[in-house]
Formats: C-alpha cells, sequence, structure tokens
C-alpha cells in the first residue's frame, strides 16, 4: 500500500489553483479498490485505534469513527508527510494573504514538533463508518490552537455499488453574504482537498475572509466508508 508515486504525479499547480479559487479540490484516483478494502478491514482492528467516536451521542450526526493511535500505519503516515509537503505552500501563501505571521515548515515531522510543544500530541487521522441513514452534520475539525489549514478526506468506497447518497458537503459563509454550498463527487479512491476553518478571497476591496465547513449528506443504502487525513494533531 504504498501511494507516494500516485501523490507526486499529481499535478499539484492546478490543485493549488482549485484550492485559491473555491477552498476545494479533487484528485483523481489515489487509492486502489484492494488499498480502499484493507482500510476499510482496519476498522475492526481495535488496536490500531485511541478512540471511537459515535456521533449522535454527542449531537454530530449519525455514524461512527475512529481515531488512528501512534504508532500510524506506514500508509497513513506517509499520506500524511506526502499532503504536507505539497500543501504548505498554498498555507503559507494563505498566512500570508490574511496578514498571519505565522508560517508552517517545509516538512511534516518539523510540524508536528511544533503541534507537541503546544500540547497538541494526539494524531487525528482517522476512519468513518456510515450506514444507511446515517450522516454528518456540518462541522470543523479543530483540535487545538495549531490548524493547518488544508486536509483531506479519501472516500474508500464505491459509489452506486457500495452505497447511495452520502455526499461530501461544503459551505463556504461569505461576509454579508449568504452561504454558497458545493457537493464534491468522488469515486472510490479519489480525495477531497479542502480548507479546515477559513481561507482567504481577493475582492475588490482587498482580501477577505470566508469560513469553511464540512459535512456528509444522508446515506440512502449500503455502507460508505472514509479515511481522514488531518494534519495538525489534537491537544
Amino acid at each position: 500500500m504504498d501511494c507516494t508515486g500516485e501523490l507526486n504525479q499529481l499535478d499539484w499547480s492546478a490543485i493549488a489553483r482549485d484550492l485559491d479559487a473555491g477552498g476545494v479540490a479533487v484528485t483523481p484516483p489515489l487509492l486502489d479498490a484492494e488499498t480502499c478494502a484493507a482500510f476499510q478491514a482496519m476498522y475492526d482492528e481495535a488496536a490500531l485505534f485511541r478512540s471511537t467516536v459515535v456521533m449522535a451521542r454527542h449531537g454530530f450526526g449519525r455514524g461512527e469513527y475512529r481515531y488512528f493511535a501512534d504508532p500510524l500505519p506506514e500508509i497513513v503516515k506517509a499520506l500524511r508527510a506526502g499532503l504536507y509537503a505539497r500543501l504548505a505552500p498554498v498555507a503559507n501563501r494563505w498566512e500570508e494573504m490574511l496578514g498571519r505571521g505565522a508560517r508552517f515548515p517545509d516538512s511534516h515531522e518539523e510540524y508536528l514538533r511544533a503541534c507537541h510543544a503546544a500540547g497538541q500530541v494526539r494524531p487525528t487521522p482517522l476512519l468513518l463508518k456510515y450506514d444507511a441513514g446515517d450522516y454528518n452534520c456540518l462541522h470543523q475539525d479543530l483540535y487545538g490552537d495549531l490548524v493547518f489549514p488544508l486536509q483531506a478526506a479519501f472516500l474508500l468506497s464505491k459509489p452506486g455499488e457500495d452505497f447511495s447518497g452520502g455526499e461530501f458537503v461544503l459551505t463556504e459563509q461569505r461576509p454579508r453574504m449568504q452561504s454558497r454550498v458545493e457537493v464534491a463527487a468522488l469515486g472510490q479512491g479519489q480525495a477531497v482537498i479542502f480548507a479546515v476553518n477559513e481561507r482567504p478571497v481577493r475582492g475588490t476591496k482587498g482580501v477577505y475572509r470566508v469560513k469553511m465547513r464540512h459535512g456528509v449528506s444522508r446515506i440512502r443504502s449500503g455502507q460508505r466508508f472514509t479515511l481522514g487525513v488531518i494534519l495538525h494533531n489534537a491537544a
């Protein structure tokens, strides 16, 4: 399950343009069917995870998700490091546009050291499982003071065959305007890369911030698995 080659072959300039334009980009398939099935099988291996969240208990929606424990599976660690290295230039450009002084280092290893120094030591990559009738409310994945502004979600199930419904949904709340909604259509093994919290938008009077939230619409039938790759740790 080595995906570093697929990451390296992506058109990262086009992805950066999509992220700048709308805060979201969809990749070609990065994980093959065998790898997706292997991830789904991991969900039942309790020793791989540090905690399980039943969403209905917290008002998050319906369904479950499980946070991986350290040490992360090698493929998750590789995806995290590879995505970070390619997305850090976008993140730094956004920070500069928003007038903030933070600068993200080149390597994910160095960024994780900063997370640990800030008390954010728990890994955040996760597997999510939805059954028929489940959904994920609009939310943001914020786990402490340090937030890397981009993250990714990989669809592990096959739409139209393993499940129906369950679209990945994003909303953008613009100042003094109604919210804009976008649906990211994904196939098995594809990733959606998107803004975690806010992103800069250049307007006629300069740069302003828009708040982003994401969720999953109701699963109408079957079962849907997702791998979430969040690049900052949790406190």
